[in-house]
């Protein structure tokens, strides 16, 4: 999904939005929200507010896949590990969960500023359901990384 939302969103990279749609999650106001959204208007490539809006739809599905992966994987590690660092994996793997249902959030208020209703309120939200998702996901890739070094350090030391 990485792949596909790479290559479908490759338009949206401007000199205006070098991150391409990850400008658009951290645009916290009306008037950066609105200049991204002109930026791609104005490209001379019709299709990039079209190929943001599929952009979006694709991390839709995206979020299941990477939320669903880090939530199994902390518990999985959890389940393996000895001492505090096993329940803090419990409550991360829930983080994740909350990591997909905010990139949902996420996304539905870009959908709604990529259909011409951008608002203060809904740019602000937008980047506020995104630092924390990007937080909660952070945090579980590296629970992951450092349990299965944990993990692979107790299988070598027993």
């Amino acid at each position: 999904m990485m792949v596909v939302m790479t290559k479908t969103g490759a338009d949206l990279k401007t000199p205006v939005t070098p991150m391409g749609i990850l400008n658009l999650e951290f645009a916290y106001n009306i008037a950066k929200t609105t200049g991204i959204i002109e930026a791609w208007r104005s490209t001379g490539e019709p299709n990039n507010i079209l190929a943001a809006i599929y952009n979006t739809f694709y991390d839709f599905l995206f979020l299941f896949f990477y939320a669903g992966f880090l939530f199994l994987a902390c518990n999985k590690i959890a389940e393996n590990i000895k001492g505090p660092a096993s329940k803090a994996g419990k409550l991360i793997a829930r983080g994740a969960l909350l990591a997909g249902i905010l990139d949902i959030l996420e996304n539905t208020g870009m959908l709604i500023s990529l259909h011409d209703h951008v608002s203060a309120a809904v740019s602000f939200l937008t980047v506020f359901f995104s630092v924390i998702k990007w937080a909660l996901a952070i945090i579980a890739v590296l629970y992951v990384l450092t349990g299965l070094v944990q993990m692979a350090y107790q299988k070598i030391k027993y």
